[in-house]
């Protein structure tokens, strides 16, 4: 109702994996230069006024990434990783740019040079922890089956160790301690997520391994036997 009161063309499609979702979105469009916007963030005046001046002025590149001011719990977070976050090119030629066909994370595959705005954008997609862990037990499920397609295995090595070191990558090397107890509670987010998904690529693993075929239990016997 609210697509058709601004006269915006709205279209269901099947989810069938971010990758593909996205690529379809890209074919339904009249436009080559595009700006990709998800439901958790929010364009500003600023970021609008850059976008218009490079189509006018005529881009010099076929895409550009855009850096993100993302609000964990209320609060700006400013290092764990979370700035500037050049996910994908957010603003880019159609025509130059496809994604990949992954459940999730999607990579991409760009034909011409990738350049950088200077204008943020506003990103707020947790604002409770009940939010957060929920998206990532989404996330971990798709994550698990796209790493069964590809054939990785979830060794014990993995279960314990990726999430040792995803808290000490988010944490320290990403410097999460400087965003207080925000940044120790996303590095413990992160750390579950790496665990849940290989715990949960484990468990697809286990259920496509072929499972014996039930022994018979052993028949009484009808009389003892002789001594």
């Amino acid at each position: 109702a609210l697509c058709a009161e601004y006269g915006v063309r709205h279209v269901n499609v099947p989810f069938e994996g971010f990758g593909k979702l996205r690529n379809t979105a890209l074919g339904l469009l009249k436009h080559d230069w595009v700006v990709s916007i998800d439901a958790d963030e929010r364009s500003t005046p600023a970021f609008a006024a850059e976008v218009r001046g490079i189509l006018e002025a005529g881009p010099k590149f076929a895409a550009y990434h855009v850096p993100r001011h993302s609000h964990f719990l209320g609060k700006h977070i400013r290092y764990s990783g979370w700035y500037p976050d050049y996910r994908q090119p957010q603003f880019f030629n159609r025509t130059k740019l496809c994604y990949a066909d992954d459940l999730v994370h999607e990579g991409y595959k760009l034909d011409g040079e990738l350049g950088y705005l200077s204008s943020p954008i506003p990103q707020y997609p947790w604002n409770t922890i009940e939010i957060a862990v929920g998206k990532m037990q989404r996330y971990s499920t798709l994550m698990a089956r796209r790493y069964q397609q590809q054939g990785k295995q979830a060794g014990l090595a993995k279960l314990l160790l990726n999430p040792i070191f995803m808290f000490f990558r988010i944490y320290l090397l990403k410097q999460g301690w400087r965003d207080g107890r925000h940044g120790l509670i996303l590095a413990a987010i992160y750390a579950y997520y790496t665990f849940l998904k290989y715990s949960k690529l484990w468990e697809l693993q286990k259920a496509a391994i072929p499972q014996p075929s039930a022994v018979p239990a052993a028949q009484p016997l009808a009389r003892p036997l002789n001594a």
